[in-house]
């Protein structure tokens, strides 16, 4: 009897939760765009120092660049925060931030037009850099028929909305967990469709490599998936250039050598020192509040 009264309970707060949801997006797309996006960035800078994510965000800096001075740390972290919370508020209308819409600039967008023009799938990845929508939203424009990689909510109604918003412009949401993820990333590929992920979080299986000089978990599925099909690996990133307009780059594509496991710790590799380039170019846009290294770190008292 407890345990059904307990998930009664859940069931009603997740529904509160959603109901909140709805206001939130109804509100949110009702006001200008920069607006939404100005918003969001004051209360994220308001409030995200103000989180337990802001520790492990001032910890991942210095984990990740000890020669900087307090002061630069600092500025990073309001930056972060900034970006952040602006990406909040601009997710229920991400379906107006795109190159159409006039603010997304693409650079290496003939890359991605190639990619659709050769009728073969291709492996997209990235970090979780500035709004990670915008990227989505390039791809879809360049005619990709592409299914991205997310975590789906802990909230069933509210995970709902999201793919609802996402698919408002265009995009297929997979959620990859375990061996039933695994197969869905195949059957995406062997169907001719792309895939879009995001390799920049902590796993504690994967492949072994470095990060900042740190060792690091790093799920090798996109690699494993791109040497198996001959599938491009195709690098992108997204910058925030002023309130809510951004410019995607779209890479040149990472080159796999090797086969087997090898040829997996190669790739991972090569992603890994892509997206640690972007983070040194512009640290306050990386979402800094994961916990990408092993988490034993995150337990020292040193940290």
């Amino acid at each position: 009897m407890a345990r059904a009264r307990t998930s009664r309970g859940q069931d009603r707060l997740w529904r509160l939760e959603a109901t909140l949801f709805d206001g939130f997006t109804a509100l949110m797309r009702a006001l200008p765009v920069d607006v939404v996006s100005a918003l969001g960035g004051a209360l994220g800078r308001l409030l995200g120092p103000l989180t337990s994510a802001h520790r492990t965000a001032r910890v991942n800096l210095a984990l990740a660049m000890p020669e900087l001075p307090a002061p630069e740390r600092r500025r990073i972290l309001a930056e972060h925060w900034d970006n952040f919370g602006r990406y909040l508020f601009e997710f229920p209308i991400a379906d107006r931030l795109t190159p159409a819409g006039g603010r997304v600039e693409v650079t290496g967008f003939e890359r991605l037009e190639a990619i659709a023009r050769s009728g073969r799938p291709a492996v997209l990845i990235s970090g979780h850099f500035a709004n990670i929508e915008v990227m989505a939203a390039v791809i879809l424009a360049a005619g990709i028929e592409c299914d991205v990689t997310y975590r789906a909510a802990n909230n069933p109604y509210v995970d709902r909305r999201i793919i609802e918003g996402r698919f408002r412009y265009g995009v297929r949401l997979l959620a990859p967990k375990g061996a039933e993820g695994a197969r869905d990333l195949l059957t995406s590929l062997k169907a001719g469709r792309s895939i879009a992920m995001l390799n920049d979080q902590r796993y504690d299986t994967g492949v072994a490599g470095t990060f900042f000089g740190r060792e690091v978990m790093t799920l090798p599925a996109g690699v494993r998936l791109a040497l198996r099909f001959g599938a491009v690996l195709q690098p992108m990133s997204v910058l925030r250039l002023r309130g809510a307009r951004f410019r995607v780059d779209v890479h040149p594509p990472i080159a796999l050598q090797g086969e087997g496991a090898a040829g997996e710790a190669a790739g991972v590799a090569a992603i890994n020192a892509f997206i640690e380039a972007r983070v040194r170019e512009r640290p306050g846009q990386w979402w800094w509040m994961h916990r990408r290294w092993p988490a034993e770190v995150y337990r020292r008292p040193s940290a």
